[in-house]
């Protein structure tokens, strides 16, 4: 069930956070995308870059996808269920299911899956799926709360160049 969900007066800095794990992954050689979890005081939990080159060339190793894994090891689904998990795009429907599974209760994102797939085109690695998250977290039976997009342009500010770069 996707709930759409009211702003918090932290989220956007929260975001930008994300931002940083993202363009840190950059910087390291990886995709830019960057996840972050927070408790429902805004208090950062986890970060998780993304991790294709850190993992061996690794399709699946979405910053998302990872945080959420890393998640569901360490807290309780009653835990996750009041958690934000912050990300610099929006969650594909991968993520979106892994999000789901873990129980992560509410999502923020930046920039659209529409938006990315525009910045990068068919890339090899990164043949990104127009599905909107919130249609995968419809389909589910547990509540997920959905913010975004926030602050697209700066998120796509992070995609900018990378992958024409990488062609």
């Amino acid at each position: 069930m996707a709930q759409p969900s009211k702003q918090r007066p932290y989220d956007e800095k929260l975001l930008r956070k994300a931002f940083d794990v993202a363009k840190k992954a950059r910087d390291g050689g990886d995709h830019p995308f960057g996840s972050i979890l927070a408790d429902q005081n805004g208090v950062i939990l986890m970060e998780q870059g993304n991790g294709y080159s850190a993992e061996g060339g690794d399709r699946t190793a979405h910053a998302e996808r990872l945080l959420a894994s890393r998640a569901a090891k360490s807290y309780s689904l009653e835990q996750l269920a009041t958690m934000t998990l912050y990300t610099s795009a929006e969650p594909c429907a991968m993520c979106s299911g892994a999000i789901y599974w873990a129980g992560i209760g509410r999502v923020v994102y930046g920039q659209t899956e529409r938006g990315l797939k525009e910045q990068t085109g068919d890339h090899e690695e990164n043949p990104t799926l127009e599905l909107p998250c919130e249609i995968v977290f419809a389909a589910g039976q547990r509540p997920t709360e959905i913010v975004g997009p926030l602050l697209e342009e700066e998120a796509a500010q992070l995609q900018a160049d990378f992958w024409a770069n990488k062609h």
